[in-house]
């Protein structure tokens, strides 16, 4: 269940006119071109206002994304709507989606450094057994060296990215990328100047094995 201090701290961020983060992709995420095609099917984990999920589905995929803020959910379909792309958006806390309800080719987990240790945990899991054999993992956050830039992202250094960190969490999956780099970032007024960022991307292995404990529809609602 979502925090309600952190739910109306996004909607207020949300409701400002305009998009907080800029309505175009994720710079990391469009540097994946190369490894999507038309008909994968697609998750955008915390997606907020729909940035990284329209694009997702401008380039041919079936889209699913979801995000906690009701406000930014809206704004996220209004965009698709724009845009001309269909994307099935849900109303969702990373702690009530149902992990184990479906599978998908790619799945995109962008900046989504809200989460506490335990919570994060639970997240990168759930986002191992979502992915389908052969679907790949698309991860870009804040390292520690963030808080030196002070450009977006948490302040508490728990929720930033180390390379040992998301080896360890995802270490059953086939890395493909990892990288540490300091880039200038222009997403909105949410994110704006120099930033300490890794890049990850994995594969589940065909061999991958895990038990989908509850295959039922994904209980979060629609809009």
């Amino acid at each position: 269940m979502a925090d309600s201090d952190e739910l109306k701290r996004w909607n207020e961020r949300f409701t400002q006119e305009g998009y907080h983060f800029g309505t175009q992709p994720n710079a990391f995420l469009a540097s994946q071109a190369a490894r999507l095609h038309p008909g994968l099917s697609a998750l955008c984990v915390a997606d907020g206002e729909g940035r990284n999920s329209v694009w997702l589905a401008q380039q041919g995929l079936k889209v699913s994304a979801f995000d906690f803020s009701p406000v930014g959910v809206e704004k996220a379909r209004k965009l698709a709507a724009e845009n001309g792309v269909e994307v099935d958006y849900r109303l969702c806390d990373i702690n009530d989606w149902d992990w184990d309800a479906r599978q998908f080719d790619v799945i995109a987990a962008i900046f989504v450094q809200f989460a506490t240790p335990p919570e994060r945990a639970r997240l990168f899991a759930g986002m191992c057994r979502a992915l389908k054999p052969g679907g790949l993992l698309l991860v870009q956050g804040y390292t520690p060296r963030q808080i030196e830039f002070g450009t977006g992202g948490p302040r508490a250094v728990e929720q930033l990215y180390t390379a040992k960190l998301l080896t360890d969490a995802f270490a059953a999956l086939e890395l493909l990328e990892l990288r540490e780099h300091v880039s200038e970032v222009h997403e909105g007024q949410g994110h704006a100047g120099p930033s300490a960022l890794i890049d990850f991307v994995a594969r589940r292995p065909a061999g991958f094995v895990t038990r989908l404990s509850r295959l039922r529809p994904i209980s979060c609602p629609g809009v």
